[in-house]
């Protein structure tokens, strides 16, 4: 399969099929954030990291952003890199061990990667999973540079991972701008046209449902430790600046994927063209990939909440 002049491998339709069906047992898992950039992938590092029967981390990877909290994509990618320190200080993880800096720019186009650490241990860790005769997951919730990165310099990984990324809109929405997806169009378009298997989890009207309120969190969150305090109070606090009274804890959709299938709505749909532009294009003779649907939310916050609780009480 080519994307611009690189080629992937090819995939059977049934390889496709089996590496998008929410896997059984324990998986290796990457999951590549933006940490800093609001306050919702510090739930899914800390829904992940606390969930070791399903999911064996191997490696945390920082993304670059752009916004109000940052003063450019690389300084966007250091401070998620230094707020998964403070994550995993707080799970009692070593961060060297787990964390590795990503992209300091986004991708030029879509033939360019850019190297970086954090696309190296990806490499790494899908080229072991293919001599265990595994399959890497990797959950994406950011800009999909390093994810990008990692696959056009070495193609060959699209045969051995498998990314639940969450970013874009659905393929009927109106616009598609979406923060994820708008920062680095040309990723996202190695990601749609590369042929990995990609289980695509929409912002609006999908990962939306899943939202929070300042009194939920201080009832769940109030007895969880160092941890539940550190979620409970980083939310509060940007809830309260930003004057909303509810806030959508987007990036736990990725986790909750492998934690509780049962709560997802999904359909495997021909994969679109993303246009240069960021919209989306004509899907007719492409690959597949699993399209997200519905979210039930309640499935998702209940396990993320007992499982935060349980680890207050250790």
């Amino acid at each position: 399969m080519k994307s611009g002049r690189i080629e992937f491998p090819d995939l059977s339709p049934e390889l496709r099929r089996r590496r998008l069906t929410p896997p059984t047992g324990r998986i290796r898992a990457v999951l590549d954030t933006d940490t800093f950039n609001e306050i919702d992938d510090q739930f899914a590092v800390a829904y992940a990291m606390l969930s070791p029967e399903k999911i064996d981390l191997r490696a945390i990877t920082a993304a670059p952003f752009f916004n109000n909290r940052s003063s450019g994509p690389a300084d966007g990618m250091e401070k998620s890199y230094e707020e998964i320190g403070r994550l995993l200080a707080l799970i009692g993880a070593p961060a060297g061990q787990f964390a590795f800096r990503g992209a300091t720019t986004y991708l030029p186009n879509r033939n360019t990667p850019v190297d970086s650490p954090a696309a190296r241990r990806i490499i790494e860790l899908a080229h072991e999973a293919r001599r265990a005769g595994k399959t890497l997951y990797v959950p994406a919730i950011a800009a999909i540079t390093n994810v990008a990165s990692a696959l056009l310099l070495d193609p060959s990984i699209a045969g051995d991972i498998t990314v639940v990324w969450l970013g874009g809109q659905p393929f009927y929405w109106e616009n598609n701008r979406e923060f994820n997806l708008s920062q680095d169009v040309p990723a996202a378009q190695v990601i749609f046209d590369s042929g990995v298997p990609l289980v695509f989890i929409p912002c609006a009207s999908v990962a939306e449902l899943l939202m929070v309120t300042i009194p939920e969190l201080d009832a769940r969150c109030g007895n969880c430790g160092p941890l539940g305090d550190f979620l409970y109070h980083r939310t509060r606090d940007y809830m309260l600046e930003a004057g909303c009274d509810s806030k959508v804890i987007w990036d736990i959709a990725t986790i909750g994927w492998f934690l509780q299938p049962d709560a997802f709505s999904t359909a495997p749909v021909p994969a679109p063209r993303l246009r240069n532009d960021g919209s989306w294009g004509n899907a007719r003779g492409r690959h597949e990939l699993l399209l997200v649907r519905h979210i039930r939310r309640d499935l998702i916050f209940r396990d993320l909440f007992n499982r935060l609780q349980n680890f207050g009480k250790r």
